[in-house]
């Protein structure tokens, strides 16, 4: 590998990181380097910085771009595809958790919903299916939470992430000012 040392410690995490994020070791390195270069890179780059064939890398790329994660840029005089990664760290973290609840979380809560809607048989399918809706109620209480926060400007969003579970005293208020509310108006 090709890079200065902490380039390359980063790739390499990535690399190892790959396999517990479902993405193969050359991808993950694709993806950090292409993340810490100062310029946009053509596969020869990353084939050069990285030393890995060239059909990985361009099935690497192939898998990026197919999860947004890599973006294609124009480079003046050269007709070579060049990729780069946002800028803004903000906007990969929503485009990964896009890509993982239309991969992963659309596709339960469709399957659940077809099991739900469907006549249970005996006890034992009553039982699953009312398991079945506790876990669709939490799925989808967790799918509005996220399209309201998707939409928070990267600021908001770093705010609300800062507060981290210091947001329970919010939430400890709004119950005693409801609960004083409720005290006044049956009094």
């Amino acid at each position: 590998m090709n890079l200065p040392p902490l380039a390359q410690a980063f790739v390499l995490h990535f690399g190892e990181m790959g396999s517990r994020w479902g993405i193969n070791r050359t991808v993950g390195q694709i993806y950090a380097l292409l993340y810490v270069s100062p310029r946009p890179l053509n596969a020869e780059d990353i084939v050069d910085a990285l030393g890995v064939s060239r059909s990985n890398v361009s099935m690497g790329l192939r898998e990026l771009q197919a999860w947004n994660l890599v973006l294609p840029k124009h480079v003046p005089d050269d007709r070579r595809d060049h990729f780069t990664t946002p800028d803004d760290v903000w906007q990969i973290l929503r485009t990964l958790a896009e890509e993982r609840k239309k991969r992963e979380v659309d596709p339960t809560l469709s399957v659940l919903r077809e099991l739900l809607m469907q006549e249970p048989g005996n006890d034992a399918d009553r039982h699953a299916q009312a398991r079945m809706a506790a876990m669709h109620g939490m799925i989808e209480s967790l799918t509005t939470w996220y399209d309201d926060v998707k939409r928070l400007e990267s600021e908001r969003l770093a705010a609300l992430l800062a507060l981290g579970a210091r947001v329970t005293k919010l939430l400890e208020a709004k119950d005693r000012v409801v609960g004083l509310v409720r005290g006044k108006k049956e009094a």
